[in-house]
């Protein structure tokens, strides 16, 4: 990729971003959403985060874990029991993580 490429497409990229998160900014009037479009929307960020964390515990590079002694499966269902014991952001982070440390480095998986 050539210089002038790349700055087009830093360019094109920052247009594309400001005109996606501006265009709701232009109307002096809130736009009405279809009902579907609304429920869509509601559950969008926990389908994102889907998307970004599920991959990353049950993949290694590109392919399915098979093996029982993969230390970020058992991190997050630490981290997941945590949450649905006490409901805690920082609980669940901090004992997904505490496995996953122990396991990485107290047993060397």
């Amino acid at each position: 990729m050539s210089l002038f490429e790349g700055l087009l497409a830093v360019v094109g990229m920052t247009v594309m971003a400001l005109l996606a998160r501006g265009l709701f900014f232009l109307s002096d009037r809130e736009i009405p959403l279809p009902l579907w479009l609304e429920r869509g929307l509601r559950v969008a960020p926990l389908a994102a985060l889907g998307a970004v964390v599920a991959p990353e515990i049950l993949l290694d590079h590109g392919r399915l874990i098979d093996t029982w002694k993969e230390p970020r499966l058992w991190a997050a269902t630490a981290g997941a029991a945590w949450f649905f014991w006490r409901r805690g952001i920082l609980g669940t982070i901090v004992s997904g993580m505490t496995v996953l440390l122990a396991l990485r480095f107290g047993l060397g998986w």
